[in-house]
């Protein structure tokens, strides 16, 4: 794939992860605070994730960025979701206005929201929080043709780190809109995962058992009309939606800038896995901030080694659990960097 002119050059290698020195260091300053030693739990992992992440032994989260991106998918025609196409824009527009679950969730915790038209099949009157680097009204139909193809499979990756690069702070939380995009999902996850297609589906928006079966159907023959797609490139350009693609642009070119990532759910986990698959350095910055409802969700998490931070049956995307497990990593922060060691707050230390 050819970067577009002006654009910045998405697959450039990502650095590789940190020195394991500073985990040990950070985990030694742990188990000097007031505490029994592993008191505070998977808090403790997290501080040490968050050092390692932003390349920091007193890491400090800033500018938090939640970015949503967004687009419709030629899949969609097939009835594999619950809700019609025209959703796609109409939840963009909540968003905007401040009504979405995601609005709400970003104004609660102070994150800055960026709502991304990567290829929605709809025109929007500019607004606050809107960026637009739409690359296709729609992706097409995967069961026909390629969803995106090359062309514009590099103009989405290059889009995505085009974003992260001009957008301030440290910490990217990932979100996504787009009917349909489980589907596109589910299909990046069977071949990332070499798991069966029945593996990876699930019922999405909350399909009945038909529509699992006739959306499970319509994947199948998606990927039988691209079975000579072998890499991960290939998978995105056969099955991704414009939002996934530059979805992994951008998570590309956070780690790279040694970000944190805060990964959503299903849809999130695709990005995040086409853009591991390519650069394997990219998870250390990664956050997994909850296991999905979604069927396939918990097997991809296993299969990545990634151990989710909260499980609540969540399955709306939108980047709700991200903005929801965000207190959780500035809890680990603060807790790293203000809590008293036993020598410091005259503590005695266990007898033995």
């Amino acid at each position: 794939m050819t970067t577009p002119p002006g654009l910045p050059d998405p697959l450039r290698p990502v650095p590789p992860p940190d020195d394991p020195a500073r985990a040990a260091r950070v985990q030694l300053r742990l188990d000097g605070k007031t505490k029994p030693l592993g008191a505070l739990g998977r808090v403790e992992g997290l501080a040490v994730q968050l050092a390692t992440a932003l390349r920091s032994d007193a890491p400090r989260l800033q500018g938090p960025q939640l970015v949503v991106f967004a687009a419709d998918h030629g899949l969609a025609r097939h009835g594999v979701s619950a809700y019609p196409a025209e959703v796609t824009p109409q939840m963009v527009r909540n968003m905007l206005a401040g009504g979405a679950a995601v609005s709400v969730l970003a104004r609660l915790h102070g994150l800055a929201l960026t709502v991304v038209d990567c290829g929605v099949a709809a025109d929007f009157e500019p607004a606050p929080g809107l960026h637009v680097a739409k690359v296709c009204r729609g992706s097409a139909d995967c069961t026909v043709e390629p969803a995106l193809g090359p062309g514009r499979c590099a103009q989405a990756l290059a889009h995505g780190a085009a974003l992260v690069a001009r957008l301030p702070g440290n910490a990217l939380l990932l979100g996504e809109m787009g009917i349909a995009n489980t589907s596109a999902a589910a299909l990046l996850m069977t071949r990332c995962t070499g798991l069966p297609l029945a593996q990876c589906v699930g019922r999405g928006t909350g399909l009945d058992d038909a529509g699992l079966a006739r959306k499970t159907a319509v994947l199948q023959r998606a990927l039988e009309r691209h079975a000579q797609a072998a890499t991960p490139l290939e998978w995105l350009a056969a099955f991704g939606g414009a939002e996934i693609a530059t979805m992994t642009g951008a998570v590309l070119e956070a780690a790279r800038r040694h970000r944190v990532v805060v990964v959503d759910g299903f849809i999130t986990t695709a990005a995040v896995a086409v853009a591991a698959a390519l650069q394997p350095a990219v998870l250390q910055a990664c956050v997994w901030s909850h296991a999905s409802a979604e069927s396939g969700h918990a097997r991809w998490l296993e299969q990545l080694g990634a151990q989710p931070l909260l499980d609540l049956g969540l399955r709306l995307g939108e980047g709700s659990g991200a903005a929801l497990a965000w207190p959780l990593l500035r809890a680990a922060e603060a807790l790293l960097a203000e809590m008293a060691s036993f020598d410091s707050a005259g503590v005695s230390r266990r007898s033995d």
